[in-house]
């Protein structure tokens, strides 16, 4: 089929196609200070003054220009060379760019888009000529708290958790040959009840006609195929993938046994047209029952750390793929099984990972930090994609819709804003049964598949003995760090898990930049941090009644300095000392060597 190297090299490595062009690194740049580039036609003919490496924004340092001035408006240009054939379009993709995107070829206009944190492709073939092309793009950021953000900050500084901006491309850039009909989307929904795979194909016009072929492997073993009719632009199957092979009639993906079927879709369209497609899938099943979390059909305690994913000299982008493997497996030899990204939606290359390695996933919206029409729209849209990006993913387990009442302020008694909220958990479980939902991760519940709650307090006897007896405040505040009630006015428990999804955030460590800051009385020693680490967890960890943590947080960002590994990613200490800390509760834990 095609290994793991390959697969990693390719900017979606889900969704793998054989030819396509890398159009990361150099490109032209321009600031548009005073907003003239659409007036004076930069698009046309316009010499640029500077250059950027992409997919780095220019406030980061590995861009190449390392400023953070505020400039709302950005432009970048790149030539390529494209081969001129009719039989074949182009497809001109980014998997995120902050915020709205304009994009010309040749001085023509191909399109526009609005978003900062989800992918988007446009079809730049008619706009093409032989040989040499030049592809501009326009950016314009302003930061709104109208707009998804995640952790950007909307001031002029820095403050508290929210840091540098992200302006202009910062995922990766790339161009695909495709067929004139082609494979848009695949959805593939695992139900380990029944040893079988939903299949929903979605082609690029809904006036396409032909067949799709599917073929299951299971280590270059072939499983199962399935021939599908293409009609109106779509077709579907359920495909049994069960096996004599396997010791339980089917392989299942789990953090410490993360396996994965290949699969391959192969479009034919009867003129000679055929499009290939090399992508992978895992069973699992994910469900929450009687006060529990269940990972295919057993109990599953979660042992999170919180990924904000922020790199010094990349921002919200790493140095490098190799980045992502070395934070993946430090989080595995720490006695993690699983991580929450907060706030940012992470490259497809990132969820691989997860996926290869064996990590669990809560996916987060980024989220606005007003509530009105622009704002919901803006989130709205944010979310459907951020839901088909991430759906095929076996280690994405839980979506999270909003944090801590952010954007929605007033949700505790707003009903306006509780309706926005339950309308967003019910369009995902409309779209995806597989995975569980919560509306507002922290406090101030209303729809929810699980209780959650934040709590910062640093002394472990007091963390543990508030939930020792759970009727008492259930349905008010545990946690004296927040004082906010665990369910908005109109909404009381009904039997939800309950996990502690922040907690810690013990400051350790210098900033890179003043004043810096984590939670609780700052750490003097490595052996200090341990030992409250250890009591925190530990704390936690005897509690019947919680049935998992995310511990805050994985790396320091900026002026937090609350993370287990610095700024650069390094290590603050070993990996054997977590390890024997969290391997105390070893449901689904990992194995140190």
């Amino acid at each position: 089929m095609i290994t793991h190297e390959k697969r990693l090299e390719y900017p979606h490595p889900q969704f793998v196609r054989d030819e396509w062009i890398d159009l990361c690194g150099e490109w032209e740049f321009e600031f548009d200070r005073n907003d003239i580039g659409i007036k004076n036609q930069w698009f046309n003919y316009y010499d640029f003054s500077s250059s950027i490496i992409v997919p780095f924004c220019y406030q980061s340092k590995l861009s190449g220009i390392d400023t953070t001035e505020d400039v709302n408006v950005v432009w970048y240009k790149k030539t390529v060379t494209l081969k001129n054939d009719e039989r074949v379009r182009q497809l001109l993709h980014f998997e995120a760019v902050d915020y709205e995107t304009m994009v010309w070829a040749n001085g023509q206009f191909i399109g526009i888009h609005k978003g900062g944190f989800t992918p988007f492709v446009f079809d730049i073939t008619d706009s093409l000529q032989s040989d040499s092309n030049v592809i501009v793009v326009r950016v314009h950021d302003d930061t709104s708290p109208c707009h998804p953000l995640g952790k950007q900050s909307w001031k002029d500084e820095n403050f508290l958790c929210w840091y540098t901006r992200t302006t202009g491309i910062w995922q990766p850039v790339w161009i695909e040959n495709v067929p004139k009909n082609y494979i848009s989307k695949i959805l593939m929904t695992p139900n380990l009840d029944t040893s079988s795979l939903g299949i929903e194909i979605l082609m690029n016009s809904t006036h396409c006609e032909g067949q799709v072929e599917a073929k299951v492997y299971f280590r270059n073993r072939i499983i199962n195929s399935a021939q599908m009719r293409v009609c109106n632009g779509s077709c579907s199957t359920v495909l049994d993938v069960s096996s004599d092979a396997s010791s339980f009639r089917v392989e299942q993906w789990e953090p410490n046994m993360p396996n994965l079927y290949d699969i391959q879709f192969v479009y034919t369209d009867g003129c000679g047209n055929t499009d290939k497609i090399i992508s992978y899938f895992g069973m699992r099943k994910t469900e929450a029952k009687n006060g529990k979390i269940l990972l295919n059909n057993k109990d599953f305690y979660q042992k999170l750390v919180l990924n904000q994913g922020y790199y010094k000299d990349g921002l919200m982008t790493p140095p490098s793929v190799e980045s992502f493997v070395d934070d993946i497996m430090g989080i595995k030899e720490c006695g993690f099984n699983g991580l929450r990204i907060h706030q940012k939606v992470e490259d497809s290359r990132f969820l691989y990972l997860c996926d290869y390695y064996g990590l669990v996933v809560w996916s987060e919206i980024p989220s606005c930090y007003k509530f009105d029409s622009n704002s919901k729209k803006s989130f709205w849209n944010e979310m459907q994609n951020s839901l088909i990006k991430h759906y095929n993913h076996p280690s994405v387990i839980v979506w999270v819709l909003f944090n801590e009442s952010w954007g929605i302020n007033e949700i505790y008694a707003n009903t306006s804003q509780q309706h926005f909220v339950n309308a967003a958990y019910e369009y995902i479980k409309s779209i995806d049964s597989t995975r569980l939902v919560i509306g507002n991760d922290g406090w101030e519940h209303v729809k929810t598949d699980i209780l959650t709650i934040h709590d910062y307090t640093s002394e472990a006897s007091q963390l543990q003995q508030r939930y020792v007896d759970l009727s008492k405040n259930i349905n008010g505040s545990f946690s004296t760090t927040s004082t906010r009630s665990n369910f908005a006015n109109g909404y009381v428990y009904n039997n939800q898990p309950i996990m502690i999804s922040e907690f810690g955030g013990i400051a350790f460590g210098s900033a890179i930049i003043d004043h810096s800051w984590g939670y609780g009385k700052r750490i003097d020693t490595k052996e200090e941090f341990l030992e409250r680490f250890k009591e925190l967890t530990t704390a936690i960890m005897d509690l019947e009644s919680i049935c998992g943590f995310c511990y805050t947080q994985w790396s320091d960002v900026e002026q937090e300095i609350n993370g287990i590994v610095d700024a650069d990613h390094e290590m603050k200490f070993s990996y054997r000392e977590f390890y024997n800390i969290l391997s105390k509760k070893r449901n689904y834990g990992y194995i140190f060597e």
